[in-house]
C-alpha cells in the first residue's frame, strides 16, 4: 500500500463509514398488559447523539434497551409496588442547541420521571442545564466530570446544583493513567497537546495540562483550534519544531483522522513514539478509516470487555455485553456500549433507592447519595469528587490501551489493555509498544 492510499481518507468518508443511529423514539423497557396506567410506568428520558459527528456514541443504545427489556420483563418493584419502565429516546444530532431543545420538549411533553444523558460535554451540559432549570432529576456520564461541573459554573464546597448528577473520569485519572502509560516507552518527555476550543478542551487545558506539567512532562500547547477544522499545520509545525515525541489529543472523532493524516504527510508521525487519543480513538471504525496509520495508536479506555464487572440492569457481564452487541449489530464492540450500560445501571438503582420514583425530589436525593455497582465498576456519589468538595459528581476510572492489528477473528483491530495504574481491578492484556509509522 502506498503512503497516499494509507492517508487519503476524507472526513466525509469517515462519517459515512461510521454511519448513524435512529432519531427520536419511545422504547418500552418491557411490554406487559399488567401495567396500564401512567402511575404504573416509570419514564426515563434518554437524550444523546444518535446522528451527526458524535452519532457513533449512540450506536449501541437500542441494543442496550432491548437487553434492559429482557432483564426487566417482570417489572421493577419499589416499596412493594411494581412498575413498568419506558425509555424515551431523543437525538441531539450532535448539536448542543438541539440537545437543550429536545430535553425541554421531553420534559414538557413526555411525563419524564428521570432524565439520563451521555457522550461529551456538548451533549451532557445543555441537557443538564435544561433539567436543572426545570427541576428534573438528571444523571449523566461520558464527559470528564470537570467539564460537566466547572463548565456549568459549579463551585466546590457549595451545592451549586440540586437536580443534576454526573459520574465519569476526571483530571486526576488522566494524570495517573498517562504517567504510568507514557513511562513504559523511553521518550524525551515532550508532550504536544491538541485541544479544541470547546468544553472538553477548556477543561483539559485548565486542569490536566498543568497537572501533567507538575508531574514532570514538558508540555507544548500551540493553542486551541475550532472543531471540524480542515488544517492542523500550525499545531503540527509547533510539535515538530519542539521535538515532541508524545502527542495527546481530545478532538471530535471525525477530526482526528484529518489531523493524523496531515501529521503523516508533514513528518510529525515519524517522530512520534506515543500518539495518545481521548474522545477520539474510542471506536474501531475510526481506526479502520485510517487503515495501517491506525496500528499502534494509544488511547484510554473507560470500558472494555475484560472489565471484571457486570451490569445489574442488563443482567450481563462485560464480556457478554460486548459479544451480544457484536452478534446483534454485526459491528465490533465499542467502549460506549459498556458506559451506557453503566448509565442504565445507575438510573435503575437511583429509581429503586428513591423509594418513591414518581417523586422527582426523592429521585434527586437518591442520586446525591447513590452507591451502586455498574458495568464500569462501582460508583459512589456519597464520596463525591475532588475529595468530597464536589457533591454532584463522582469519579470512575480509566485503563491505558493500544489499538493493534488483530491477531485473529473477524475484525481488523483489537484494543489491548496496556496500563491499569488507575484501575487496578482490571487486568492488562498486552505490553505497550511505541508507535511506528507504516512504511
Amino acid at each position: 500500500m502506498t503512503k497516499s492510499n494509507i492517508i487519503g481518507i476524507s472526513r466525509r468518508s469517515f462519517n459515512q463509514l461510521l454511519g448513524s443511529a435512529v432519531a427520536t423514539a419511545s422504547v418500552p423497557a418491557f411490554a406487559s398488559r399488567a401495567f396500564a396506567s401512567a402511575e404504573d410506568t416509570l419514564r426515563i428520558g434518554f437524550v444523546g447523539p444518535r446522528s451527526g459527528p458524535l452519532g457513533v456514541f449512540g450506536e449501541g443504545d437500542n441494543f442496550l434497551i432491548d437487553k434492559l427489556n429482557a432483564n426487566m420483563a417482570n417489572g421493577l418493584t419499589i416499596n412493594g409496588k411494581t412498575y413498568a419502565v419506558k425509555v424515551v429516546l431523543g437525538d441531539t444530532q450532535s448539536n448542543p442547541v438541539r440537545a437543550s431543545q429536545v430535553t425541554k420538549d421531553m420534559i414538557n411533553g413526555d411525563n419524564i420521571d428521570l432524565m439520563i444523558t451521555s457522550s461529551t460535554p456538548e451533549t451532557v451540559n445543555p441537557v443538564a442545564d435544561a433539567c436543572e432549570a426545570a427541576g428534573m432529576p438528571c444523571l449523566s456520564t461520558t464527559a470528564p466530570w470537570e467539564a460537566f461541573y466547572f463548565g456549568r459554573g459549579g463551585v466546590p464546597g457549595e451545592k451549586t446544583f440540586k437536580w443534576t448528577y454526573h459520574f465519569c473520569f476526571g483530571t486526576s485519572n488522566f494524570v495517573t493513567l498517562y504517567t504510568d502509560q507514557w513511562s513504559q516507552i523511553e521518550t524525551n518527555k515532550k508532550v504536544g497537546v491538541l485541544l479544541p476550543s470547546d468544553a472538553d478542551g477548556n477543561a483539559i487545558r485548565a486542569g490536566l495540562v498543568p497537572a501533567l506539567a507538575d508531574a514532570g512532562w514538558d508540555i507544548v500547547d500551540p493553542g486551541p483550534y475550532e472543531n471540524m477544522s480542515a488544517d492542523f499545520s500550525k499545531h503540527i509545525k509547533a510539535f515538530k519544531d519542539s521535538g515532541v515525541e508524545i502527542v495527546n489529543t481530545f478532538p471530535f472523532p471525525p477530526d482526528f483522522p484529518v489531523f493524523w493524516r496531515q501529521a503523516a504527510q508533514q513528518g510529525l508521525a515519524a517522530q512520534t513514539k506515543i500518539m495518545q487519543m481521548a474522545k477520539a480513538g474510542l471506536f474501531a471504525a475510526e481506526l479502520e478509516a485510517m487503515g495501517p496509520l491506525g496500528y499502534g495508536l494509544h488511547a484510554g479506555a473507560y470500558w472494555h470487555p475484560s472489565f471484571p464487572f457486570s451490569s445489574p440492569a442488563l443482567g450481563l457481564t462485560s464480556a457478554e455485553i460486548a459479544a451480544g452487541y457484536e452478534k446483534t449489530s454485526g459491528k465490533q464492540w465499542n467502549q460506549q456500549v459498556g458506559a451506557t450500560a453503566s448509565l442504565l445501571d445507575a438510573a435503575i438503582a437511583a429509581l429503586a433507592a428513591s423509594g418513591a420514583p414518581k417523586d422527582k425530589a426523592a429521585v434527586a436525593a437518591a442520586l446525591g447519595s447513590l452507591k451502586c455497582d455498574t458495568a464500569v465498576g462501582p460508583i459512589d456519589f456519597a464520596a463525591g469528587a475532588m475529595g468530597g468538595a464536589v457533591a454532584n459528581a463522582c469519579e470512575t476510572h480509566l485503563v491505558g490501551a493500544q489499538w493493534n492489528k488483530a491477531e485473529k477473528g473477524p475484525w481488523d483491530f483489537q484494543l489491548d489493555i496496556v496500563s491499569n495504574a488507575d484501575h487496578p481491578a482490571v487486568p492488562t492484556t498486552a505490553p505497550m509498544t511505541a508507535y511506528k509509522l507504516p512504511g
